[in-house]
């Protein structure tokens, strides 16, 4: 599991998170309302559901830390995966509300685009792409599922908050210099993110619902630990190798066959050999099963054996 000082760095990222999430939805929404920024105000009810995802993220993290119990044997890893999930969704629902948004203000007479809503366009730009950096730093260093969900949340923010200043200042050149149908790049900027955001949403959804349903590793990584298993002493043949994540940590099934005259404490040895390599080599790797079938020189090219 991870460590103590590793837990601490991901919960501070994520109360960093929600705390501007929350500052920035009162920006937006505020300011979007007051100067009538479709963009803007779809941007901070977008940021509105992000306060929601990333309460969800905070509280999965803590119970994913949670040590395995009677009732979770296999720990409490997959909390995070459902907060991405969830974070997914709610990602999901906010692109739709702004292209609704959007759409309504294209059939609607243009309003007069101000600087002020470009500023707030503009920092919360470089807020969401500094939150973005940090958060997908630590996510990554510590494998934590949902605080990468929440990095991605602020990367879909990114792409909203230059869709809007991108909108908003097309609309004040447009206005500077009465060129015709500038003034509706606001609501068009706001149809532009929402694909972005609707198609972060689904990679995020597809990635939490494979791995809530025990999807394998990928096959590059089952290569890697066959060929970890297979340079341990005693191991004559790899019957079959099965990994999956639980959230931040990965449990790794092996089944082998060693030399059939080998004794059991001889078996056991081999089998604590394959565990102990594969978690000193392999970040996140909480727990390795591991089942030895006897090996028959006469049998190699057999069908195998295993049972």
């Amino acid at each position: 599991m991870r460590s103590m000082q590793a837990r601490n760095k991901t919960i501070v990222a994520v109360w960093i998170s929600l705390i501007s999430n929350v500052l920035l939805t009162g920006l937006k929404i505020g300011v979007g309302l007051l100067f009538k920024s479709q963009v803007l105000v779809a941007d901070g009810i977008h940021n509105a559901g992000d306060v929601v995802a990333t309460f969800a993220a905070l509280t999965s993290t803590k119970i994913a830390q949670k040590p395995a119990d009677d009732d979770h044997p296999y720990g409490h890893g997959k909390a995070e995966v459902l907060a991405s999930a969830v974070v997914a969704i709610i990602l999901a629902l906010a692109a739709l509300l702004m292209i609704v948004k959007s759409v309504e203000a294209l059939f609607e007479p243009p309003e007069a685009s101000s600087y002020i809503a470009l500023g707030a366009a503009v920092i919360s730009l470089i807020w969401k792409q500094t939150l973005y950096v940090y958060c997908i730093r630590i996510g990554r260093a510590e494998n934590s599922k949902s605080l990468m969900a929440t990095a991605y949340d602020h990367i879909a923010d990114v792409y909203a908050s230059a869709a809007a200043v991108a909108g908003i200042g097309l609309s004040l050149i447009g206005d500077h210099y009465h060129i015709p149908f500038t003034e509706y790049g606001d609501p068009l900027a706001g149809l532009i993110v929402s694909y972005f955001v609707i198609k972060l949403a689904y990679r995020m959804g597809r990635e939490s619902v494979d791995v809530l349903m025990d999807k394998n590793l990928s096959e590059d990584k089952l290569n890697e630990i066959r060929s970890i298993v297979a340079a341990v002493n005693y191991v004559k043949r790899i019957d079959r190798i099965r990994a999956r994540e639980l959230g931040n940590y990965i449990i790794i099934d092996v089944r082998v066959s060693i030399p059939n005259d080998l004794t059991v404490q001889q078996g056991h040895d081999v089998s604590k050999e394959i565990r102990d390599t594969i978690k000193h080599k392999m970040n996140y790797v909480e727990e390795v099963l591991v089942h030895i079938n006897p090996w028959y020189p006469a049998s190699m090219d057999k069908i195998r054996g295993e049972v």
